[in-house]
């Protein structure tokens, strides 16, 4: 993977294919291979005729460790996907972030509109707006001594799928103390780009897809029939789902309105 400076943090990412782009933002605790390369995602996305872009969130894969909660804020690591479409000298890219991952997309698409040609927000829908709690529970299963120190069930999950990674736990942990900013639904009542909600029918970490939808104009709904948050990532529905969205509105530049 290559290597770009983002205002002073090391991002570390990888290109694929050719064809119109698709920036991919992974999830929590997860990295680009992880998410995105293991699960398909990348060879269906080439397959399909686009230039794929993977990154490592800040904390995250090879990226560079932070161990200050305060740099973790999503808009701040939104702001890591903007530099490195600049460093790219990508104008408009197609969108699709995981989890956290679809909140950094959020982010970015409401920072620079500009930039965004479509956006799919999956693995997160109602929750972006409510919020998800438990975070502190979560940090603090993450700088336990080991996994039998940790009690509480959520909070157990993400401690051992951050090990299954190879993550980073203290910089997980200050991540996860910063990353899970709500966002106000006027604010993505301002987005004009085309927007696909894409969430498993029985995952209750990301919430119902309808409320975020009906705040955003012209967003799309795909259910993921029959799975959870981690089983969601690789299904073949949301694959096809995907790619019926981005051969509607991923292929043309879009104009900012």
């Amino acid at each position: 993977m290559a290597v770009f400076d983002s205002a002073g943090v090391a991002i570390s990412y990888q290109r694929a294919g050719g064809g119109a782009p698709v920036l991919l933002i992974h999830g929590f605790a997860s990295n680009a291979r992880a998410n995105w390369a293991d699960t398909g995602w990348v060879e269906t996305l080439v397959d399909a005729g686009f230039s794929v872009i993977t990154m490592d969130n800040r904390g995250h894969g090879e990226s560079e460790k932070l161990y200050d909660p305060a740099a973790y804020g999503a808009p701040e690591m939104a702001q890591d996907a903007f530099r490195l479409l600049r460093h790219l000298d990508i104008p408009q890219a197609n969108v699709m972030g995981y989890s956290m991952g679809a909140r950094i997309a959020a982010f970015l698409t409401m920072a620079h509109p500009e930039r965004v040609r479509s956006a799919v927000f999956a693995g997160l829908a109602e929750n972006m707006i409510k919020g998800v709690g438990g975070a502190e529970p979560i940090a603090l299963a993450l700088e336990a001594r080991d996994l039998d120190a940790v009690s509480d069930p959520n909070a157990r999950a993400f401690r051992i799928f951050a090990q299954s990674t190879g993550s980073d736990l203290r910089a997980l942990a200050a991540c996860m103390r910063s990353s899970r900013q709500k966002i106000a639904a006027h604010d993505l009542s301002a987005i004009r780009a085309p927007v696909l909600v894409a969430v498993g029918t029985d995952d209750n970490i990301a919430g119902r897809p309808e409320p975020l939808a009906d705040v955003i104009p012209g967003a799309e709904i795909l259910d993921i029939p029959g799975r959870d948050h981690m089983r969601a990532v690789g299904d073949r529905t949301y694959k096809a789902g995907v790619l019926d969205f981005l051969a509607r509105h991923g292929r043309r530049d879009r104009r900012p309105s």
